[in-house]
């Protein structure tokens, strides 16, 4: 049992590894996620060092106290838009996504598990990943995104996302048929992944989800986070877990989760995850 709980681990952990490109990070050209404002940028940079324009975060070093290169830092905290990685959301927020599902199945938590909001998919990737080590077959993954990037602000109906230009960053576009390809390069892509595509305004009301264990949101906007909020939230199970990427660093999306908890008199404790990521668990 030892020898098997030991395999799960190292494949997770590689896993990990992969996702976040920690393999060959000397490969990759990088744009930063974090600007001393706490918002994301999108000034390029280079595997040569950091632009004077943004803020040096301190030295990080690996669990055997080794000193980690830039790139390295940067992919552990999840401070970048990488060109090669399939993730952004950095070694801790997956560690997170590791955590909330080993939970609901220790617990018997029911549910899928669905992330709103994918870019290239490896979040969702390393969901399936995980149902794959212990051998869960009960479990679906949902992959909810445009597949096109985030849509316009409409700061009639959400002014909270007024001056927001992520809708202009064609990074995050990526096609349905690549997040798809992605999965297929792990040997994931199977009928427990399940796809969603469209703006959440659409699909998420209609989306065949019975009940979910655990609710990652990675939508950025105001409009993105609350149309999650209220389609899937009520859908999450009682001990599940709702994990949201975006809100430390971006207010609109933090916004999003304080008036939607409210409304529903939701208080349950918020923990950190890293510098942005947070999560709670529902009924607690």
């Amino acid at each position: 049992m030892e020898n098997i709980e030991n395999s799960r681990h190292l494949y997770l952990d590689l896993m990990k590894r992969c996702l976040l490109n920690l393999i060959y990070p000397q490969s990759e050209e990088l744009l930063p996620l974090a600007t001393d404002a706490g918002v994301r940028g999108r000034s390029a940079r280079t595997v040569l060092g950091r632009t004077s324009s943004h803020k040096v975060w301190p030295p990080l070093r690996d669990a055997q106290g080794n000193l980690l290169t830039l790139i390295a830092q940067d992919r552990m905290e999840g401070r970048i838009w990488p060109v090669v990685a399939h993730t952004m959301i950095g070694l801790k927020r997956l560690d997170n996504l590791e955590f909330c599902i080993e939970q609901v199945m220790t617990n018997g938590v029911p549910g899928d598990l669905i992330e709103t909001g994918v870019w290239r998919g490896g979040a969702t990737i390393f969901m399936r990943a995980v149902l794959k080590a212990y051998g869960v077959t009960d479990r679906c993954v949902w992959v909810a995104d445009s597949f096109e990037g985030l849509p316009p602000p409409d700061t009639g109906k959400y002014p909270n996302d007024a001056g927001d230009s992520l809708h202009e960053a064609r990074e995050l576009a990526v096609s349905l048929e690549e997040v798809e390809a992605n999965f297929e390069r792990y040997g994931l892509l199977d009928d427990q992944v399940r796809f969603l595509k469209g703006w959440f305004c659409d699909t998420l009301p209609v989306a065949p989800i019975e009940r979910l264990a655990v609710l990652r949101l990675d939508g950025d906007m105001y409009e993105s986070t609350m149309d999650t909020l209220v389609n899937l939230y009520p859908k999450l199970s009682e001990g599940g877990y709702a994990i949201v990427d975006d809100y430390g660093a971006i207010p609109a999306c933090r916004q999003a989760v304080h008036d939607y908890r409210s409304a529903n008199r939701i208080t349950g404790k918020i923990h950190n995850i890293d510098w942005t990521g947070v999560f709670w668990q529902k009924g607690n």
